[in-house]
């Protein structure tokens, strides 16, 4: 059964607005990725999701394209965003049998808790090699079928159609920093400093090149990852200014936003899709329960230990 278009989509959009469209994704197999996948299927795209789990990512591919009947939808799995050849053969694939590449979205991350003493110089690449350099890989395997289509698509255009849009996706911890997420931290303000030059140099050829930063999003297995498990759902509200945490359609329908017509002239920035969150990161509580109180917890070396996957060890500051 398809998920609904009301759990990835508003109402917002016009059914074959991105008819024709080829979108090349990673991370398209979590739960963020596969709701910006299924918006723009529904919307007509045809997509290549791209993931390290061969099983996973066949399996979402098949579950994305029940949205639309008659939508083409590869599953690429084996596929290491660490390794360009590996990015290169998958963008080579998907525009070989979809017929190009119009959309990208560079969604493949990882995450987890720990203060910078407990932070191995190993654990602190992986992140740098997983966010940045595995954005920096799918722009260089992706670029020249974005050039094609940009050229086939001039901004704007008469008919409404686009091609040539670039999206990563970022997070909004080093505005302010926050405690416990300095590789994150690190790994994301380098990824916008790199989509800010990938509008300046591939702008002329008639490229946008953006950020999208979600904020708290409910139900995605990252903030189980980030937040305590034990955090009633008043005081998760209470931490962002609009009231909630947000969900995976706020992401898909800024995705679709960015790449449509009407995002035209949105080139080299970021959308912050947060209910204001970041103004009062704080009040989050990334890696601590309700009772921990900064910067107790970082001198007695504690985290929480309500995490999914969290790291139990105490560790000095």
């Amino acid at each position: 059964m398809a998920v609904p278009r009301s759990e990835y989509l508003s109402s917002a959009w016009a059914d074959g607005i991105f008819a024709n469209r080829v979108l090349f994704i990673t991370g398209g197999a979590g739960s963020i990725g596969s709701a910006q996948t299924r918006a723009l299927v529904h919307l007509g795209a045809d997509a290549c999701i791209i993931g390290r789990s061969v099983e996973k990512t066949e399996a979402a591919a098949k579950e994305v394209a029940k949205v639309r009947s008659g939508a083409r939808v590869l599953g690429i799995g084996g596929v290491d965003v660490r390794n360009f050849d590996n990015l290169k053969a998958a963008a080579d694939r998907c525009a070989k049998e979809l017929g190009g590449i119009d959309f990208v979205v560079a969604g493949a991350a990882g995450n987890f808790i720990a203060p910078i003493s407990a932070l191995s110089p190993n654990a602190f690449k992986t992140v740098m090699d997983i966010d940045t350099i595995g954005t920096f890989n799918t722009i260089k395997a992706t670029i020249p079928y974005l050039i094609e289509s940009a050229a086939k698509n001039p901004n704007p255009n008469p008919s409404g159609t686009t091609g040539g849009r670039l999206l990563s996706t970022s997070a909004t911890f080093h505005y302010t920093g926050m405690p416990l997420q300095s590789h994150v931290s690190a790994a994301k303000a380098a990824i916008d400093s790199l989509m800010g030059s990938v509008a300046l140099e591939y702008g002329p050829y008639g490229i946008t090149a953006n950020c999208v930063a979600p904020g708290a999003i409910e139900g995605t297995e990252g903030m189980e990852r980030l937040a305590s498990s034990v955090i009633d759902e008043n005081a998760k509200t209470r931490a962002v200014p609009s009231g909630r945490w947000g969900t995976v359609r706020d992401i898909a329908d800024a995705t679709v936003f960015a790449f449509s017509d009407a995002g035209n002239y949105v080139n080299g920035t970021t959308l912050v899709v947060d209910g204001a969150g970041w103004r009062r990161q704080g009040g989050l509580g990334v890696g601590i329960d309700p009772s921990m109180q900064y910067p107790d917890f970082l001198l007695a070396g504690e985290i929480s230990k309500h995490l999914k996957d969290g790291r139990k060890s105490k560790s000095k500051i």
